[in-house]
């Protein structure tokens, strides 16, 4: 993964050059000049995320058009070959792409057959230019990943951008006084200087002229009939099973050292025992890294190396205090910009764990993202009162992971410049699934009690340990440890007293918190960002309160909590 920032000159305003009075809290403000060049701007501007990418930094500004694109890489493959941005061969179409394209080997193939040549691509990502050059704006219908690109057509003076299906990826768009078109992977990188800020929508492509007062133009390109309609197929375990299996396998291409996050949860385990299956067809004796994180004696210890001993992996337990979660707080809310109550409590392990996977020299890890929301596996999915509603909820989850898991996940990482890769969110194995009749993924359905029952059944064969494989769901900001939750929501209550909290609706009309902890991460956000378009580019994740679920997100507020039993397939 990687960074990238653009700034697109959609104006007539002949002054390219911004005045460095903007209000931000870096510490380099004090170094400005007065009149910054728009390189100097996009340089600085993107230098705010350069965590993402700190192997190199890439520019190209075009000065007669107003337009520059900056990358900041993460050199995962196409190591040697592939900095951005990338051009085609006469420079007329320039790309900054973050992602990772699964199925750019065929892609390169069937490009060869267009040029009438070898295509040599220079890395996953530059094969977007030559589908770009062959099927212009449809071209994210013939690509599968995780990705967000800005693409630059010069000759035809146009701005071209898409995000993936499920927004794996973060990806802001906004606007400027001039009416400048900005684009960048996070939001900081546009806080300072955008009046208009938005979250680029999911499986969405903007294409827009340059220089025209046409309105901003989104177009939804993922459409699949399991979002509108409820589905009636039955599952078949063993298309299921193969199907994340080859999700997890196209993951695979990397050419840098890598790894597997081990929750001890079903999820993550499924991901690092097929992958390390995979890697050993090659190297018998191969042995996937693996790393979990949680307080002395979290529940997750446990299972996590339950399963690292069954698969044979090299196992690494990261332990942290609460006294250090807590005080990553405001770090946290910077990276990951939002106040979104779930995902700053999970966050936090995550960031300090990335951090150890840093220091091992690993770039990229393996991840199981995903699940519950495709399965629904979170606990209050147990209260789904119908398989209508059921899949209307999964439905809702799996589109709205962009402002959630994948958000976490995505930021929390890259924070210290590891990508995530999350195989659950294959696009194939998403489509096959969601496709499943919703009462062959409910957990109240034909006497099963016990969440993601398919999932279980599919792998019950020499992939986990029986105590993992039917190990009831426990919610990673609760597997790190009990006492965590307990601890950060005691410490952000107590830095807001009653008076305060009765005034959060007058306050905080928009997003109001529903408790003193949610007040607390949004003074704090607020304070990080003071521009008011950026409050509305987070969405908090509460479970259904219609369906009797409490508004406490945690996985210990739900009465299910450790009352299932475990079930034979």
């Amino acid at each position: 993964m990687c960074g990238i920032f653009a700034i697109f000159g959609n104006s007539d305003s002949s002054d390219t050059n911004y005045t460095g009075n903007g209000a931000t809290n870096d510490h380099e403000d004090s170094m400005k000049s007065s009149k910054e060049s728009l390189r100097e701007m996009a340089f600085r501007c993107s230098k705010k995320q350069r965590h993402r990418g700190p192997d190199k930094t890439g520019v190209v500004h075009f000065e007669d058009d107003n337009v520059i694109l900056v990358h900041e890489r993460l050199r995962i493959v196409g190591v040697a070959h592939g900095d951005q941005p990338l051009q085609n061969d006469n420079g007329n179409v320039t790309l900054v792409a973050n992602g990772e394209i699964y199925n750019f080997l065929q892609i390169s193939d069937e490009l060869s057959l267009f040029y009438d040549k070898k295509y040599e691509a220079r890395s996953d990502c530059d094969v977007i230019i030559g589908l770009y050059e062959k099927y212009g704006d449809d071209l994210v219908y013939h690509m599968t990943g995780m990705f967000a690109f800005a693409l630059y057509d010069r000759k035809n003076k146009k701005v071209f951008a898409a995000r993936d299906p499920f927004g794996i990826l973060s990806m802001y768009i906004g606007e400027d006084v001039y009416g400048n078109i900005w684009i960048a992977s996070e939001m900081k990188c546009l806080a300072e200087k955008c009046s208009y800020i938005q979250n680029f929508p999911t499986g969405s492509l903007f294409s827009h002229q340059l220089g025209t007062c046409n309105k901003w133009k989104f177009e939804k390109y993922y459409k699949i009939d399991w979002i509108k309609t409820v589905p009636k197929q039955a599952v078949d375990l063993k298309i299921f099973r193969e199907s994340l299996e080859s999700a997890v396998r196209t993951h695979l291409q990397c050419e840098v050292k890598f790894g597997a996050l081990l929750s001890g949860g079903v999820d993550s385990s499924l991901i690092a025992s097929i992958s390390s299956k995979i890697m050993r067809e090659k190297d018998p004796n191969y042995k996937l890294q693996t790393f979990s994180v949680g307080l002395k004696d979290a529940p997750d210890f446990k299972y996590s190396r339950m399963v690292a001993d069954f698969i044979g992996s090299d196992h690494h337990e990261v332990h942290f205090e609460v006294e250090d979660g807590i005080d990553c707080i405001p770090e946290i809310v910077y990276h990951l910009e939002t106040y979104d109550i779930t995902t700053i409590r999970a966050s936090i392990p995550m960031y300090l764990l990335t951090r150890y996977i840093k220091s091992c020299g690993l770039k990229m890890v393996l991840s199981g993202e995903g699940a519950d929301e495709i399965l629904g596996g979170y606990l209050y999915f147990h209260n789904a009162p119908n398989p209508e509603e059921f899949h209307r909820e999964t439905v809702s989850r799996v589109m709205n992971l962009w402002s959630s898991d994948c958000l976490r996940a995505n930021k929390s990482t890259l924070a210290w410049g590891v990508e995530l890769r999350v195989p659950f969110l294959d696009t194939n194995f998403v489509n096959y699934s969601m496709s499943v009749r919703p009462e062959d993924r409910m957990i109240n359905s034909d006497n099963k009690s016990i969440e993601k029952f398919i999932l279980r059944e599919a792998f019950a064969e020499n992939y986990l340990p029986d105590e993992v494989l039917w190990r009831q769901k426990e919610q990673f900001s609760d597997g790190v440890g009990y006492n965590w939750i307990d601890s950060i929501r005691s410490y952000a209550a107590s830095h807001i007293n009653d008076a305060q909290f009765e005034r959060a609706k007058e306050r905080f009309p928009f997003n109001t918190p529903l408790s003193k902890e949610g007040f607390f991460y949004r003074e704090i956000f607020e304070k990080i960002f003071p521009n008011k378009s950026c409050i509305k580019t987070v969405q908090q994740w509460i479970p259904r309160l219609d369906w009797g679920c409490p508004a406490d997100p945690s996985g210990r507020a739900q009465k299910v909590h450790l009352a299932t039993k475990r079930i034979d397939g």
